[in-house]
């Protein structure tokens, strides 16, 4: 993994240039301004506390988790295995697809003030259109807030940790909106994908 130091964000271009992307136009000059007043506004907030949602909402953590739940579920006598947990690995590989696709159409650099204590996992995560934080933080809680789970507090971890995305510089205020919207579109298709799967196959006790 390359420190983010290395990616295109480490330019030290005003960060309304940086923000631009030819497919945003001149609304990112706007989303730049706004989103470099709410970082240097909330600059007291921890910033432990704001790298613990970072983590909280790492893909690194989200995709390994489940898969091997599911994995694990299969090997039971049973022989059958939680929706729930199909559904959700279904709604995390789309928004792998989805953001990195993105990402690679938009080619938005990061904030040029985008500490250099991030890591990424593969090259699309040098770019910040959308954000794969706020998809992922609110595909989940659209999905486990349709399970019975408080949805009060699904919705409110994914609010701040999408907002830790700015706060840490790490993203514009654009970035995590349209993550946001792509995160409960996900979960939309997973139920959908769930849906089709409950219908077709034997292995799932829906």
């Amino acid at each position: 993994m390359a420190p983010a130091s290395t990616s295109p964000a480490a330019d030290h271009r005003p960060p309304q240039a940086l923000a631009k992307s030819t497919l945003l136009g001149g609304v990112g000059d706007l989303d730049a301004a706004v989103s470099l007043r709410l970082h240097a506004f909330f600059l007291p907030v921890p910033r432990l506390l704001l790298k613990a949602l970072e983590v909280a909402g790492d893909g690194r953590i989200w995709l390994p988790v489940p898969i091997s739940l599911l994995l694990i579920s299969t090997t039971t006598s049973s022989s059958r295995v939680s929706p729930l947990l199909v559904g959700l690995v279904a709604g995390l590989l789309l928004d792998i697809a989805f953001v990195g696709l993105a990402k690679l159409v938009f080619r938005r650099p990061r904030p040029a003030y985008n500490a250099a204590d991030m890591y990424v996992a593969v090259a699309v995560d040098h770019w910040s259109f959308p954000s794969g934080h706020s998809s992922r933080a609110f595909l989940v809680a659209a999905y486990l807030a349709g399970s019975g789970l408080p949805r009060e507090a699904l919705y409110l971890w994914a609010a701040a940790t999408s907002a830790s995305r700015v706060l840490l510089g790490r993203h514009y205020v654009l970035d995590v909106v349209a993550g946001a919207w792509l995160g409960v579109l996900e979960a939309w298709l997973s139920n959908l994908i769930l849906t089709f799967l409950c219908a077709r196959g034997s292995f799932l006790v829906c």
